[in-house]
């Protein structure tokens, strides 16, 4: 399994490559959308910074 705590973001080509061998419509848009932006949600699930402090206050400005 895939986890945003775990840092495990080198499993993830793993678990699309799955997700495309089954027959799960809905799962295969997510995959599709994973791959459009894969560098930034492999950085996502590996990487030890976020912007979980300024999330939404953008909006405020």
């Amino acid at each position: 399994m895939v986890t945003l705590t775990g840092r495990q973001g080198e499993r993830l080509p793993g678990w699309l490559n799955a997700v495309r061998q089954d027959d799960l419509p809905s799962l295969h848009t997510l995959a599709a959308s994973i791959d459009r932006d894969f560098d930034a949600v492999i950085a996502g699930f590996t990487l030890p910074w976020n912007s979980g402090v300024v999330e939404g206050n953008v909006n405020r400005i």
